[in-house]
């Protein structure tokens, strides 16, 4: 098959959630179809990574544009501003020449923003596009994020946010009834859809997986002389910085939890590991115990070092690639519900749950204080992600999708 994929951030390197399925899932089609790409570029530096996608692209189309400017005129429009934000005519005008030149037997459309692109092109308005087939890949509910961020926001940007919120889910379901299927990355998305929109059609869940051959478990070296009373206890949370909810996630757990641990573990050890980090959140590094590490060559082994791994996120959508990578490396993890809900897990065995700060302070130190705990639950939680969380198995969904026939109206 000749697939279309567009995709509202290039694929590459795959590094922060969105990308890291959008870049598998490229990589999994392109085995056995002909991937059309259209993409938008952060940076001028993103013009980089467009080799490492010829691998796996036929075709790869990029471009960059000033988003900025969009959203003050949007406000007004009555439009959405995430839809409005990542639209650009040089990327329609590929999308609709390829429509014209290519048999496109289906297009995959990654995240609701980039639906646009599909509506107005002048065969779907026509009626033309016969049998090339929708598939929108959601992700996340992304209206229901600007809900969350809402109640974590002051005014303004509270009610900028609920506007968003209303705006976004009104064409979130505009695409359930227009494309051919939806997809969502766990049951948990699906639910609140559906909950939320009950004549929702043709949904299917396709989880993320975890790329083993990177994440995978090292022998904690524990130097059996080492006196108790010297060890620095290290508990590590990734994650890109310049995001709302995981720079929520970390300001406050270093406020209201971490106190908490360092008055049990005065040398206690909170890395903050990821790319990007707001002023926010550098600031935290002020506070002792407290490192902030900027972009990091090789995260894993910040995973390996850590002996805790918290992922305490307030908001959360979808399925957190952070805590599945953090089992899959073979630690014990702690995170919220928010953070946890959608993946397969299982409460105390191979994952801790907690969600107030007493009570996520109160299971890291008990982790702290028992490492045959630590080492099981981090055995088990490698057993689980290797059980559930493969990409070629769970993607093998998409051709399930692909071989159906459309229906016809």
């Amino acid at each position: 098959m000749n697939i279309l994929f567009l995709c509202h951030r290039i694929p590459f390197p795959p590094n922060k959630g969105d990308k890291i399925r959008s870049f598998n899932e490229i990589k999994y089609l392109s085995k056995r179809h002909s991937i059309f790409l259209g993409t938008i570029l952060e940076e001028e530096s993103d013009k980089t990574n467009l080799e490492a996608l010829e691998k796996y692209c036929t075709e790869i189309h990029a471009v960059r544009f000033n988003r900025k400017w969009k959203l003050l005129k949007c406000l007004f429009s009555g439009k959405s501003f995430s839809v409005s934000n990542f639209y650009d005519k040089k990327l329609q005008r590929y999308i609709d020449r390829t429509f014209k030149e290519k048999k496109i037997d289906a297009v995959i459309c990654y995240c609701s923003s980039m639906a646009k692109y599909i509506f107005e092109s002048p065969l779907y308005k026509e009626k033309r596009l016969g049998d090339t087939k929708l598939i929108m890949d959601f992700v996340d509910l992304d209206s229901d994020k600007w809900l969350q961020y809402s109640r974590y926001s002051r005014f303004p940007l509270s009610l900028v946010y609920r506007i968003e919120n209303r705006r976004l889910f009104n064409y979130e379901i505009e695409i359930n009834q227009q494309f051919d299927h939806s997809v969502f990355v766990s049951q948990r998305e699906v639910k609140v859809f559906k909950a939320l929109y009950p004549e929702a059609r043709n949904v299917t869940v396709i989880p993320n997986g975890v790329d083993y051959e990177y994440f995978h478990p090292k022998e904690k070296a524990i130097d059996e002389e080492q006196e108790k009373s010297s060890w620095q206890p290290k508990l590590v949370f990734t994650g890109v910085m310049d995001y709302f909810a995981n720079e929520d996630g970390v300001r406050w757990f270093c406020g209201k939890i971490f106190p908490r641990i360092k008055a049990e573990f005065p040398r206690v050890q909170f890395y903050i590991v990821g790319n990007k980090p707001t002023g926010v959140v550098k600031n935290l590094s002020k506070i002792e115990g407290v490192t902030v590490t900027d972009y990091v060559d090789d995260i894993k082994r910040y995973y390996w070092m850590a002996d805790v791994c918290v992922i305490p996120l307030r908001i959360a959508r979808g399925l957190q690639n952070k805590v599945l990578e953090a089992m899959a490396t073979g630690n014990a993890v702690v995170a919220s519900s928010n953070a946890s809900d959608g993946i397969i897990c299982h409460r105390n065995i191979d994952i801790v749950i907690a969600d107030d700060e007493e009570a996520f302070a109160r299971e890291v130190i008990s982790l702290l204080k028992d490492e045959n705990r630590r080492k099981e639950m981090a055995k088990r939680a490698v057993d689980n992600i290797r059980s559930y969380y493969s990409w070629e198995s769970n993607l093998q969904a998409f051709e399930e999708i692909l071989d159906k026939k459309k229906a016809h109206s």
